[in-house]
């Protein structure tokens, strides 16, 4: 399924994001960091991972399982479900803490450090269970007419959304490049 190979490389360039968020979270908890920098983290995270990437998920993919015989209520859609409501929750502490006029205490500055660590462990394991299981489930199961619909409601989404998207990937290219840590060689 296309729309299937697009969120996995999406999971690519949200991966290098967290690895981002961690390097960040790190030098905050050292005592560096600022607010603004965190704020273009958040934006990041809720625009791409989220309102662009979560919401193909959802609204198509996710949608097309249930139609296809998957519980919601239960199952992996539902551990998927709320890992996404989890990592929301992550990224609101975030964002409560990028909108901090007076400097960061020392114990803002370690929540900055265990909600970013907590969002990013959260979504490589998450990540891992997509890409490892739920895909694969969505592409063995789903009958090729609701296969065909996701394909074709996702790439809608990405005709419409196109500019944000180029602007989405631009900002995590810039926050990966600024705070992860270099891709190790492969031999």
């Amino acid at each position: 399924m296309e729309a299937i190979e697009t969120l996995m490389a999406e999971h690519r360039i949200i991966l290098r994001g967290c690895d981002a968020l961690q390097s960040f979270a790190e030098e905050v908890r050292r005592g560096g960091g600022e607010p603004a920098e965190l704020a273009r983290f958040v934006a990041f995270i809720r625009e791409f991972a989220d309102a662009h990437h979560h919401a193909k998920e959802e609204n198509f993919l996710f949608a097309a399982m249930v139609e296809a015989g998957f519980p919601k209520e239960a199952g992996p859609i539902a551990v998927m479900l709320f890992e996404h409501d989890a990592g929301r929750r992550h990224v609101a502490e975030l964002a409560e803490l990028a909108g901090r006029t007076s400097p960061w205490t020392g114990e803002d500055r370690e929540r900055v450090g265990a909600a970013a660590i907590g969002y990013a462990d959260l979504l490589r394991g998450h990540i891992h269970k997509e890409d490892a299981i739920l895909y694969p489930m969505a592409e063995q199961r789903l009958p090729a007419p609701l296969a065909r619909s996701v394909d074709d409601q996702a790439a809608a989404f990405e005709a419409a959304h196109a500019a944000d998207r180029e602007r989405l990937e631009a900002l995590g290219g810039e926050l990966v490049r600024r705070h992860a840590p270099p891709l190790a060689a492969t031999a």
